[in-house]
């Protein structure tokens, strides 16, 4: 096997090994909620003591507030639908202009 061949090769197991962690996480998150008395159940949490889930249906208010927010502090915040992290690219944006202005 040739190196492009083996670099190939592991870079699709990875890929594979994070797709298998994300279902993992995803199905530890449902098996919480159904657990949870349905009264109880908010359908967004932590699992493993520190991954985010969220798995309401995405409102406008929480792509905003997630993923365009530039006057909060935080540059990474939970998903706004699934399991992990995303980018606040409004605070990203603000970083940058701060630095180009100022």
């Amino acid at each position: 096997m040739t190196t492009q061949d083996e670099r190939l090769k592991r870079k699709q197991d990875f890929r594979r090994l994070i797709k298998l962690i994300t279902l993992a996480l995803t199905v530890t998150a449902v098996v919480k909620e159904i657990r949870t008395p349905p009264e109880q159940r908010t359908w967004n949490g932590v699992v493993v003591g520190f991954v985010p889930y969220d798995l309401r249906f995405p409102t406008l208010s929480r792509v905003r507030e997630r993923m365009w927010n530039p006057s909060s502090s935080r540059l990474i915040n939970p998903r706004v639908f699934g399991i992990g992290w995303t980018l606040n690219v409004g605070r990203v944006v603000e970083l940058v202009k701060g630095r180009i202005v100022g």
